[in-house]
Formats: C-alpha cells, sequence, structure tokens
C-alpha cells in the first residue's frame, strides 16, 4: 500500500485536497485508467469506470529520469538566456545588432549542414 508519494526531483509535485491530485488535471472526467493521488488515504488510485481502486504495490517512484530533467533544466536556461537578451536588445541597439548578426550566423551553420550532408 503507498503511504505517500515524496518529491524525487525538482518537476515532480502533488498538491493534496484538490482537482490537482488528480493525473488528468480534472477530477469531474473520470475515465477508465485515471489516476489520482487521494490524500484522505495517502493512496494512489486508479478509476476502473465505476469506481476508484486502490493500487497496492509494495513501493512506487514517481518522477522524471535524469535525462528529462537534463532536458527540461535546459529549456529553461534557454528560455530565461532569450527573455534576457530580448530586454536588452529593447534597450540597447548594440544587443539587438549583436542578436540579429547571431541569428544570422546561426541561419548560415544551418544552411552550410545541410549543403555538406547532402
Amino acid at each position: 500500500m503507498i503511504k505517500a508519494i515524496h518529491q524525487s526531483g525538482r518537476y515532480m509535485q502533488v498538491i493534496g485536497g484538490s482537482a490537482s491530485t488528480y493525473v488528468n488535471g480534472n477530477p469531474h472526467a473520470q475515465g477508465v485508467g485515471n489516476l489520482r493521488f487521494n490524500t484522505s488515504g495517502q493512496r494512489l488510485e486508479v478509476y476502473d469506470g465505476s469506481s476508484w481502486l486502490e493500487l497496492n504495490m509494495p513501493h512506487v517512484s514517481v518522477g522524471l529520469n535524469p535525462d528529462a530533467e537534463a532536458a527540461i533544466e535546459w529549456a529553461h536556461r534557454q528560455m530565461t538566456e532569450e527573455k534576457r537578451l530580448e530586454a536588452l536588445a529593447k534597450d540597447h541597439p548594440a544587443v539587438a545588432d549583436a542578436v540579429a548578426a547571431v541569428e544570422k550566423a546561426q541561419e548560415q551553420v544551418r544552411i552550410v549542414t545541410a549543403l555538406v550532408q547532402e
């Protein structure tokens, strides 16, 4: 029997006492196979089409693997840097010119790479 879900990484979260405990995010759209974390019973349950059944397992771990976490971290860093550069470029023409030059160089790399691979 599951007694609790513990965060195993930065991107796993279970919030109790509301619809956010449902994996599909909507407690009113109950479909066969939907999962929820029952906060009052501290257990993971699956919907069989007519009722919620407790998942009985000695140990369950829910989370992302390290590669998925690394990919999300990379994407987050990229988004943060792009937003920072975008904000700087609005106030500083030299930054805007540099960003445009980088974008042009990246496009040239894509074109040359495509030509070399053909």
